[in-house]
């Protein structure tokens, strides 16, 4: 069962323990919620607390409307993290999370002169790349799902449920927009340690997309690549954490 401390909370805790050494946040991806992230405190070490975010429109938060521009939505990440970050901290994001995760770093240094001790970036090409693919958050309803269909991360029940969909459409539309209404705007690269993960029969993003994110830290990188789609977390999501315990620095 996930805790939360609040029916309006971004962050919930599928462990909470407020005794952890280093915090890690982490950020789902297009049309996910804080829920992936239910058993990721198993197969950590006590020392580090998962902090999953969640974003409006999903989980508890269902009612609120999601955000479709990713300024205004890492602007009020960094104010409604700010006084969680009293310890040391790390962030995970794959997909949109990995993005959010980054603008999110680059803000909190801006603001706060806050830096993660370890940024950890999954299933998504570097910020400074473009998508080459045309956007699809405003296709017509039919092309819209099929595109969900083909990018295999939306389960079969749910988009066979015509019920179900015309709930959860909205919220991935607005995802998508986040994503491909971003533009990159180039700055110093995170004194952060990044680390990449990726998947080897991903179409959607190829090795050279996320080896790029070796540009954006003057500190270490590593990239880590595993069998499986866009979606690979899923299934070696064991095998990512006990990567990030070893590599995390607190």
């Amino acid at each position: 069962m996930l805790n939360t401390s609040s029916l309006d909370s971004w962050l919930i805790y599928p462990k909470p323990n407020p005794d952890a050494q280093i915090r890690l946040f982490c950020f789902p991806y297009a049309g996910g919620s804080a829920n992936i992230f239910r058993r990721w405190s198993n197969y950590l070490p006590s020392i580090i607390e998962v902090c999953a975010i969640e974003l409006p429109g999903r989980g508890m938060r269902i009612k609120l409307p999601p955000f479709t521009q990713l300024e205004p939505l890492v602007t009020e990440l960094a104010s409604v993290l700010k006084s969680k970050l009293d310890k040391p901290f790390a962030f995970f994001g794959h997909s949109m999370g990995a993005l959010v995760s980054f603008e999110l770093a680059l803000l909190l240094r801006k603001q706060y002169d806050l830096n993660p001790s370890h940024l950890f970036v999954s299933a998504h090409r570097a910020p400074q790349l473009v998508d080459p693919k045309p956007p699809i958050h405003n296709l017509p309803e039919a092309e819209f799902i099929a595109e969900l269909r083909r990018l295999n991360g939306t389960p079969q029940t749910l988009l066979e449920n015509e019920e179900m969909m015309q709930f959860f459409l909205p919220i991935l539309r607005a995802d998508f927009a986040v994503l491909e209404t971003y533009v990159y705007t180039q700055q110093a690269p995170l004194n952060s340690p990044i680390t990449a993960f990726g998947g080897l029969e991903d179409q959607e993003v190829s090795y050279d997309e996320i080896q790029a994110w070796q540009e954006q830290t003057s500190a270490s990188f590593s990239l880590h690549m595993f069998p499986g789609d866009h979606f690979f977390l899923h299934l070696f999501y064991s095998s990512m954490l006990e990567i990030i315990s070893q590599q995390i620095i607190v």
